[in-house]
């Protein structure tokens, strides 16, 4: 390594601290991806040797600390009649709850509304906000080669890295929908999604987010399709703020429309601003 330059020694060092691999593997896998971090990274965490790296019996232990149950969110047993027998079962009983999950950022030192916890439960495939169970803690963890907490808090910054990928920010955002919605609910409490859209475009930028949640405060007050959180995305991704190649006949859902109205109607969106907006993209 002492033959590398000081840019590449710093990336060799940076990524056998994020991902406890060897100087061997580290040097391997940035060349393979002709020194992108972010590219050797996915490269590493793409190799089923990780997978293995991850001590069950550590995960289990790990698993077990934050099993506990909030007394306010836990839900009523179910009675189940079989035969003369009545067995009382609890759907939740090998849940991580809410406390278990305040818990988990207690001990790796971040907030529960830091955006990756949305990050880490991405990785677990979580299917509710506030829960994991024993499957998708398990095998998310063990995905990213994590069975301490002293590696998970080394991984926080390459979660937090992973936002800045185009594709898996995209694949985050969407699975925030599933992930935020109530159990058998197929729109978006409306309230929920300011929250998250608020919390997701802190990270990737777009102007208009504000004036947007405000837009459906006073205007819409409803829950929010799947459709309309997907077509958001693209709305943000391909419209410029101010709105200068927005296609009126194009196929945005009507929410949509009814925002590019308002903004209009409001004189919130000028031609002058382009140029300032744009650059702030």
């Amino acid at each position: 390594m002492n033959k590398l330059g000081v840019g590449r020694r710093d990336k060799v060092q940076q990524f056998m601290t994020i991902t406890g691999a060897s100087e061997k593997v580290a040097l391997q896998a940035l060349k393979v991806c002709d020194w992108s971090l972010e590219g050797a990274f996915d490269v590493f965490y793409s190799q089923s040797q990780v997978k293995s790296s991850a001590d069950t019996r550590r995960l289990e232990e790990l698993y077990n600390r934050y099993k506990v149950f909030s007394r306010t969110c836990r839900p009523t047993r179910v009675l189940l009649s079989i035969g003369n027998a009545v067995i009382k079962k609890d759907p939740y009983s090998d849940m991580i709850l809410a406390d278990g999950i305040s818990l988990l950022c207690n001990d790796i030192q971040v907030d529960p509304q830091d955006i990756v916890m949305l990050v880490l439960s991405w990785h677990m495939k979580a299917a509710t906000m506030c829960e994991f169970s024993k499957q998708e803690f398990i095998s998310g963890l063990q995905s990213l080669g994590i069975d301490s907490l002293e590696k998970l808090r080394e991984k926080l910054p390459f979660m937090r890295s992973e936002m800045r990928d185009e594709h898996k920010f995209r694949e985050i955002y969407n699975f925030a929908f599933s992930w935020a919605k109530e159990k058998g609910q197929k729109s978006l409490a409306l309230d929920t999604a300011i929250g998250m859209w608020q919390l997701l475009f802190a990270e990737k930028q777009w102007p208009l987010v504000d004036h947007w949640c405000q837009f459906l405060q006073a205007r819409h007050n409803k829950a929010i399709s799947r459709d309309t959180w997907s077509q958001l995305l693209e709305f943000a991704r391909n419209v410029d703020p101010a709105l200068s190649n927005y296609d009126a006949e194009g196929a945005w859902p009507y929410l949509i429309d009814e925002f590019v109205e308002y903004l209009t109607e409001n004189n919130i969106v000028q031609i002058g601003q382009m140029s300032d907006w744009s650059q702030k993209c």
